[in-house]
């Protein structure tokens, strides 16, 4: 006897095969839906303003899975969030900063984009490539909260550390948004979790799950459309910009293996390196347009659009290398 009605069962298959399909294939669908919104940005342009919207439920979706228990048991050992957030927002700006002036001068909009990348909160779905890869979702889940809980704070004192006078803009309007964007949705997440015991996630998942997915497409859809329009008179630059974007990705993706190699535990096999790897690796790519859209010229958006493209492939070769690393060790073990 099923638990469930028949309707309610056939909808709840559905809607699970469709959040697989989503997760397993989301490094194509959120490219290509990318350059669909760069195509067809004219009819799409009305409903920009729908944006924070959107975003926000994908957050408090997000908060819906984590309750006081999982991160009480992560916080106990804190070792783990401090060392990756550290690295992650101090190693990986410094390092985009560098790169920056490197290629395009300290006064480029193209280097406060990198910056930008590096100083955003890491990503939701780290936790669905953490989980792909057998990894600590816990910590991965715990390492998103509190990053987020910490952005309103981190990302303006960062773009004001690195450009300070060179770049005017609302640090306040940025917090504030910041909060709307992320803070209280996940907060409110949490708050539905604890009052049903961890039983509002699974009941609502049919229906939270599936918009969820459609949300953060139609973000990345719509913040493509955003800025379509500037750049035709950029395409020369990107030359230079998308090489830059690929080296800073993947030097945020080894900074995890960094922060594992310093924090290696006896029995953690590739669990921990698995774990703050994509953690590292992945930025809120969401918020990041987002925040680059409101408070500054579309060239600085451009780093942060193809972080989207090169994030969620990236993703993908690293899932690969840990797969045939698991399997030679299982091979070796036998």
């Amino acid at each position: 006897m099923l638990p469930f009605g028949d309707d309610d069962y056939i909808m709840r298959e559905q809607a699970a095969r469709f959040t697989r399909f989503f997760e397993k294939y989301m490094f194509l669908i959120i490219p290509c839906t990318l350059v669909l919104g760069f195509f067809i940005s004219k009819p799409l342009l009305p409903f920009v303003g729908w944006i924070p919207g959107l975003f926000a439920y994908v957050t408090f979706v997000m908060g819906l899975g984590c309750g006081r228990q999982h991160l009480k048991g992560v916080l106990t050992r804190p070792a783990p969030i401090i060392v990756t957030l550290l690295l992650a927002h101090i190693a990986a700006p410094l390092i985009a900063y560098g790169l920056g002036l490197l290629l395009f001068g300290s006064d480029s909009p193209y280097t406060v984009g990198l910056v930008l990348f590096a100083a955003i909160p890491l990503g939701v779905s780290s936790v669905l490539w953490v989980g792909m890869s057998f990894g600590n979702v816990a910590l991965a889940l715990t390492l998103v909260i509190v990053d987020s809980a910490l952005s309103p704070f981190v990302v303006p004192v960062l773009i004001e550390v690195f450009f300070g006078a060179d770049i005017q803009f609302d640090t306040l309007h940025m917090f504030k948004d910041l909060l709307l964007l992320i803070v209280l949705p996940t907060f409110a997440g949490m708050v539905v979790y604890e009052i049903s015991g961890g039983k509002f996630k699974d009941w609502s998942a049919p229906i939270t799950q599936p918009i969820a997915k459609l949300c953060f497409a139609g973000v990345v859809l719509l913040n493509a459309a955003a800025i379509a329009p500037q750049l035709q008179s950029l395409r020369r630059d990107l030359l230079l910009v998308v090489p830059s974007v690929l080296v800073l990705v993947a030097l945020c993706y080894g900074l995890g293996y960094v922060a594992s190699a310093i924090l290696r535990r006896k029995g953690e096999g590739q669990t921990l390196p698995v774990t703050l790897a994509y953690a590292s690796g992945m930025r809120n790519i969401s918020v990041g347009m987002v925040i680059a859209m409101a408070y500054f010229s579309p060239q600085t958006a451009v780093p942060v659009v193809l972080g989207i493209m090169l994030q969620q492939p990236m993703a993908t070769l690293q899932y690969s290398i840990f797969m045939r690393i698991s399997n030679y060790r299982k091979g070796r073990d036998a």
